[in-house]
């Protein structure tokens, strides 16, 4: 008799096992390779912070680093019992940890050169609560003063790695360049560099993943070079602003028209823009979202202009007034790139408004022939009307998202200074205003004519 039961499909014990089989190398194969993914998750620190000092002397560059050990994984590390590091081995570890993880990811370049290879001078573990890195000095007598006892219990990825290190160079007033490509290090990593040279102003750098070559002390053609390049990419990796220059195009075509408008667009966002950078721009944390949410907002203006049929000859007068808006996006973007100018502040500001405008160019020539191609292929007004639409619907749902970011914020409750500071602006708006109003007039006139004609 059947040890089975009586089913209409009956189970063949061979296949049975067989299935049972599989099952369980597979549930073995998916648990093993679930356990390598958590294992690898594990390992990899998601922050991770570098301490770089810089400071050229004589004939030597001196670099002292400070990295979490976390960060620096498959290292044969001696260990005591109870996994304790076994401090009076750790030398070698410690020297193998700075050359695979520092060493193999650090250029250095003098006047454009590249450096050699820099020497391990000192090497040593450091408590996480030690704090003698917030001076070079402090920092080179910590590296240089007696290591922790061998009998203390210490876990790998609970304490500091600090190393001295050292490459020959020409001469001390070089001009220096470093690559940092430390990204590996963790998901996310964040390298506060400072540059201490012989003589002039130390500078403080915030680079974040592998930033690329970063000029210490830059000559004024890097720097113009660099913010010239940030603001290129910046207006054509900015749909916000992308966006306003689309709206800008749709109704107008004609090239007379629209160089007025991105002229009007340009001095209002280099007038808010450089005044932000020298720090004359409100700075609360508010401020940023507002201007974030008033961007979104200007789209939506322009597009709903677009679709209502407002006139095109004092359109130069909305782009100017909502170019002051962007100027101060500008200026948020810039913030954070103002390490990179060194002593050539202004070249840099210079620079980046040349960027923004090559940008814009850029963008221009693009859209200007395939908005005109598109209003070929259907109705000239449908299309103007179906274009903006689509831009008034994005700008919609932009300018409530970040309007509840803003509201957020505690809203600011000014004093006579800012109020001072507000009078101030809008009088430099108004009579900025009244100028281009005076060059519009005498520019759009020919224009006008030759339309009612």
């Amino acid at each position: 008799m059947s040890s089975f039961p009586d089913t209409a499909c009956p189970i063949v014990p061979w296949r049975g096992s067989l299935r049972s089989a599989a099952l369980a190398l597979w549930c073995a194969v998916a648990g093993c390779f679930g356990l390598c993914l958590e294992a690898s998750a594990h390992d990899i620190p998601s922050d991770v912070k570098l301490l770089v000092l810089v400071k050229p002397e004589a004939r030597q560059l001196t670099l002292l680093v400070r990295v979490p050990m976390a960060a620096l994984r498959e290292i044969d590390i001696p260990l005591r019992p109870g996994g304790f590091i076994d401090l009076r081995r750790a030398e070698p570890a410690l020297r193998e940890a700075a050359a695979v993880w520092l060493l193999d990811n650090l250029a250095l370049f003098e006047e454009g050169q590249p450096l050699p290879r820099p020497t391990i001078v000192q090497a040593r573990i450091s408590l996480a609560s030690d704090r003698s890195f917030t001076d070079y000095g402090r920092a080179l007598e910590h590296l240089s003063a007696p290591r922790i006892a061998e009998s203390e219990q210490l876990y790998w990825n609970q304490q500091l790695l600090d190393v001295q290190l050292q490459v020959p160079i020409a001469s001390a007033q070089s001009h220096f360049s470093v690559e940092p490509r430390f990204a590996r290090l963790g998901l996310r990593v964040a390298l506060a560099l400072r540059f201490l040279p012989e003589t002039g102003e130390e500078r403080a750098y915030e680079l974040h993943g592998d930033p690329g070559v970063v000029h210490l002390d830059p000559r004024w053609h890097q720097a113009a070079w660099r913010f010239v390049q940030s603001g290129v990419w910046h207006i054509l990796e900015g749909p916000d602003h992308l966006l306003f220059l689309a709206c800008l195009v749709i109704p107008v075509r004609r090239l007379r028209a629209l160089v007025l408008m991105a002229t009007a667009f340009t001095v209002a966002h280099s007038i808010t823009l450089l005044a932000t950078a020298f720090g004359l721009g409100p700075q609360g944390l508010w401020f940023p979202p507002l201007v974030e949410t008033l961007i979104a907002a200007s789209i939506l203006w322009m597009a709903l202009a677009n679709i209502f049929g407002a006139s095109a000859h004092r359109r130069w007068m909305t782009a100017f007034v909502f170019g002051l808006v962007h100027g101060f996006g500008f200026a948020f973007a810039l913030r954070e790139s103002l390490q990179f100018a060194g002593s050539h502040v202004v070249s840099a500001l210079l620079a980046f408004n040349v960027g923004i405008e090559l940008g814009q160019v850029a963008a221009l020539m693009v859209m200007l022939p395939l908005v005109a191609l598109l209003l070929r292929v259907v109705p000239e007004r449908a299309g103007v009307i179906v274009l903006s639409a689509l831009a008034a619907h994005t700008a919609w749902h932009w300018m409530l998202e970040r309007g509840e970011v803003w509201w957020k914020y505690p809203l600011p409750r000014p004093d006579a200074a800012d109020l001072a500071e507000l009078f101030g602006w809008a009088i430099a708006a108004l009579v900025i205003g009244m100028v281009l109003a005076s060059l519009g007039n005498r520019f759009m006139r020919p224009v006008a004519a030759r339309d009612d004609g």
